[in-house]
């Protein structure tokens, strides 16, 4: 099961028990993270896609840390004019290991034991 997860203005493919880096997030290491803007969740070959959003969706996570990604360089040059500038730049992310992937669907019976035989 997985689920596309909006934030940040990117789009992300989440799954549970699985880390993603995205765009800096409020909040401190080990602090509870909740995505509610979903835009499709699969499970196995049934699939749910939202208009813009699935309603009562909803993806849980808690943040592992706050960091930088490795530095890029900028370098401009105009030629024959002597204009040169480098510059460097370092975005920051969050990693966020997701835990929970929540639809507003209740689970038949059948389904629940199948995941506690699990």
């Amino acid at each position: 099961m997985y689920a596309i997860v909006e934030t940040g203005g990117k789009q992300y493919q989440v799954e549970e028990g699985r880390y993603v880096d995205i765009e800096k997030l409020e909040g401190n290491v080990e602090s509870k993270v909740t995505f509610d803007n979903i835009v499709m969740i699969v499970n196995g070959k049934k699939s749910k896609v939202g208009q813009p959003y699935v309603s009562g969706a909803s993806v849980e996570g808690k943040i592992l840390k706050q960091d930088k990604a490795k530095k890029i360089i900028v370098f401009k040059q105009r030629p024959k004019k002597g204009y040169r500038k480098k510059q460097g730049h370092r975005q920051e992310f969050t990693r966020v290991m997701i835990s929970k992937i929540r639809t507003s669907a209740k689970k038949s019976a059948k389904e629940e034991s199948t995941e506690a035989a699990e």
